[in-house]
């Protein structure tokens, strides 16, 4: 089972209102709309999308990553490492 089952209705959802987002963007750059208007609506599809990222890695850390710390070992540790470094992608994107 992965860390999102029980919010993936949800995911799915914003997902498609991201792709919805994407999609008029191109009809934007189509018909040759003000450059500071496409690029608004940039913003508002990169936050969008950085907000589902934000859902899935808490649903990650209270799942997946909660679940390895209570077994302990080697498996916690490269869980640990392995949302470290999804943290420090977000961060950098």
């Amino acid at each position: 089972m992965v860390g999102y089952s029980d919010s993936k209705q949800d995911q799915l959802r914003r997902l498609r209102r991201v792709e919805g987002q994407v999609r008029g963007l191109q009809r934007m750059v189509e018909g040759d709309k003000y450059c500071i208007d496409v690029l608004t609506q940039v913003s508002a599809a990169t936050s969008a999308l950085q907000s589902v990222a934000i859902s899935l890695l808490e649903d990650h850390l209270a799942h997946c990553v909660a679940e390895a710390a209570a077994k302990g070992g080697p498996e916690a540790q490269a869980k640990v490492k392995e949302a470290s470094d999804a943290i420090a992608r977000l961060v950098r994107s």
